[in-house]
């Protein structure tokens, strides 16, 4: 995947409770569908905040509380161009701190303030609806008591010690936040996407149903385990199939027909071949991908394997600092196999890279399946992936007898087979369910092993635009599969 170790998570809060407070637009979304921005934040703070700042990419805003809600307004028109409801929708929007820490943090976090079932209209009987959703679909305000359909929060503290300090929010309109920066307009269209309906209702935790009914996403979320929809799946089976990592998917017909045109032909791999490479001769090694470096793709990089041993970093961990003089011959025009471990991804590949490594593969270092590459550093050049800890020792095996001058083992990183990246092999997108449960991520977001990056994954991607329709994106596709 594209996480990255400055870790920006965003969250989908499924907050089922109304938020009192006087509607007082910041700005209207006229278009297909009208968006009102209600904000809840006091005076001098958040939407509020009356620091000077410096107009920037499209934003006049002459202070940071300007261009907030500038950005927010900018990125309502942007969905309500896109939906079609004639009942406005109304959004909470407010500023405060959220979870943080030095690298990893929570950007923001959206749900419906309510949910509906069996109203005027409704598609499904007996199945939750987000409250926008349900008024569009009714065509008239479900709720005998109108409030804002939606509430969102997000983190004041980014930026400041203590909270992803490499960071900042960027306001622009133009999707150049550049290094450090976190493009707000983007994190507004994906909290946005999760109150209009971008979620299950349904604890994927318990797998317990909201007060004993379906929401319409598990008509669609399909346990692959099983073979059955989350709709007549029991609580256990659904449990078990929001940690099956690979086995949670979406039957919508207008997702997976998106899917086919947006994603990638081609799973990431490392080939194996040479007179050393024992019985892995011939085999494809399934690789996790980085969010820095050169892309994978065919026909890829090969050269002799060589394993990184020493450590000089401070924390120690191979490859964590200038490579001694024995590693660095040994991976000089070569790949290099580094274990995962006390430093950053991308910190132990420009150092391979400095060596003069061709590519480096990093072997994990617990159990389970190769991991995506979090990280970043442009002045990576070379392809990176990583293996899972068991194909790690296998190579490392291969290796032992290897000499300084070649291993006999023979590495290609590349892309092989021609599976949807961020689908499974009958071509169902797949849905975000790693092991363990992560509250506010799983389930309610699309796998990260999608390529091109999705506006719904879990983490921020520096390279999303602000499309979220095929062949760029498929949020609006799962939206008309919901019955937007």
């Amino acid at each position: 995947m594209r996480r990255v170790n400055q870790r920006a998570v965003l969250g989908a809060c499924a907050a089922l409770a109304a938020v009192s407070s006087a509607v007082v637009p910041a700005g209207d979304a006229q278009a297909a569908a009208t968006i009102i921005i209600n904000n809840i934040n006091a005076p001098g703070v958040g939407f509020n905040d009356p620091t000077p700042a410096a107009p920037v990419g499209g934003n006049p805003g002459t202070t940071v509380g300007q261009q907030r809600l500038n950005a927010f307004t900018y990125a309502a028109n942007l969905w309500g161009a896109t939906l079609t409801s004639n009942v406005p929708i109304v959004i909470n929007a407010q500023f405060t701190p959220l979870s943080c820490t030095a690298t990893s943090g929570v950007l923001g976090s959206a749900g419906a303030t309510f949910v509906f079932r069996d109203f005027v209209g409704a598609p499904r009987p007996a199945t939750w609806y987000s409250y926008a959703l349900a008024n569009k679909l009714s065509g008239a305000d479900v709720n005998p008591t109108p409030a804002p359909q939606i509430n969102s929060n997000f983190n004041s503290n980014l930026g400041t010690p203590g909270c992803l300090e490499a960071s900042f929010w960027y306001y622009g309109f133009d999707s150049n936040e550049g290094p450090g920066g976190i493009d707000f307009v983007a994190v507004l269209q994906h909290e946005m996407a999760h109150g209009l309906g971008f979620q299950t209702f349904t604890s994927g935790s318990t797998g317990n149903f909201l007060q004993g009914f379906p929401s319409v996403w598990d008509h669609y979320l399909f346990d692959a385990t099983n073979n059955v929809v989350w709709a007549n799946a029991t609580a256990a089976q659904r449990q078990a199939s929001a940690i099956s990592i690979d086995k949670l998917v979406w039957t919508g017909a207008n997702v997976n027909a998106g899917a086919a045109v947006t994603l990638r032909a081609g799973l990431p791999g490392v080939g194996v071949s040479g007179p050393a490479a024992g019985p892995l001769g011939g085999t494809t090694l399934s690789a996790g991908e980085a969010s820095f470096g050169a892309p994978l793709a065919r026909p890829g990089t090969s050269g002799d394997l060589m394993p990184v041993v020493s450590s000089t970093g401070n924390p120690a961990g191979p490859g964590c600092g200038p490579l001694t003089a024995n590693d660095a011959r040994a991976v000089q025009g070569r790949i290099a196999l580094i274990d995962r471990g006390a430093c950053g991804f991308a910190v132990k590949a420009k150092n391979a890279q400095n060596a003069g490594a061709i590519g480096v593969i990093i072997a994990n270092n617990v159990a389970g399946p190769a991991p995506g590459l979090g990280g970043s550093d442009p002045t990576v050049v070379i392809p990176v992936a990583s293996v899972s800890q068991a194909d790690g020792n296998a190579l490392k095996t291969q290796l032992r007898t290897r000499s300084r001058t070649a291993s006999g083992v023979v590495a290609n990183l590349s892309l092989f087979g021609t599976q949807l990246s961020g689908a499974d092999t009958l071509g169902r997108m797949k849905m975000f369910a790693p092991n363990p449960f992560q509250q506010g991520s799983s389930v309610s977001h699309f796998d990260t092993t999608a390529t091109p990056n999705l506006l719904m994954e879990p983490s921020i991607n520096g390279n999303l635009t602000q499309t979220v329709v095929p062949p760029i994106d498929l949020t609006f596709p799962l939206f008309q599969d919901i019955g937007w």
